[in-house]
């Protein structure tokens, strides 16, 4: 059940994105790198706060772990800023979005932490076959190649004349181990 939640909820998010972005993939990434942000900070204040009550160093490793997540998705977001230029529309619906997905994922992780866990698992799945799908278009030449940000290189130490090709391959290698690293914080609940 808890499985089929999770799968369903991604291919809801998943569609909504199709609808509104379709092949639009530099916008796309800004719209759901905002949100993407969300459960690594959500995790990490939630077992922080649960560290507190609970009066000792539990979940030190994974306080860390799911607040560097929320961080590097926030420097996804940054980097694809300077590439993709949101609209006052994208910029609407980001608030929008941020905002349910926050109250949606605490809740979520409130109660139903596994499920949670294996949610983001799943949509970072589905953001690694969203990143090979850039990444192709790219290569195809449907989508210019253009400089990757000085930020971008600076982050993951690329060259100094770096493109758009080597940052998605960076950004998806990014959201392939936080695939892993929810998969597996789900396992562990979910085996409980």
């Amino acid at each position: 059940m808890s499985d089929k939640f999770a799968r369903s909820m991604t291919w809801f998010f998943k569609t909504i994105a199709d609808v509104f972005f379709a092949k639009r993939y530099g916008h796309r990434a800004v719209v759901l790198e905002t949100v993407a942000a969300v459960p690594g900070m959500v995790a990490g204040m939630w077992s922080h706060f649960e560290s507190l009550r609970n009066l000792d160093r539990g979940h030190g490793t994974k306080i860390h772990r799911m607040l560097a997540e929320a961080e590097n998705e926030r420097k996804h977001l940054i980097f694809f800023l300077h590439i993709a230029k949101p609209s006052l529309l994208e910029r609407i619906i980001i608030i929008i979005a941020q905002i349910i997905f926050t109250i949606f994922y605490l809740f979520m992780y409130i109660f139903f932490r596994g499920t949670a866990h294996r949610m983001v698992g799943y949509f970072e799945d589905e953001a690694v076959n969203s990143y090979t799908n850039y990444l192709a278009q790219i290569e195809n030449k449907q989508i210019k190649n253009v400089s990757a940000p000085q930020i971008a290189i600076d982050y993951y130490g690329l060259a100094q004349d770096a493109k758009l090709k080597e940052l998605v391959k960076c950004v998806r290698e990014d959201e392939r181990k936080h695939a892993q690293v929810n998969h597996k914080y789900a396992d562990s609940i979910l085996r409980k």
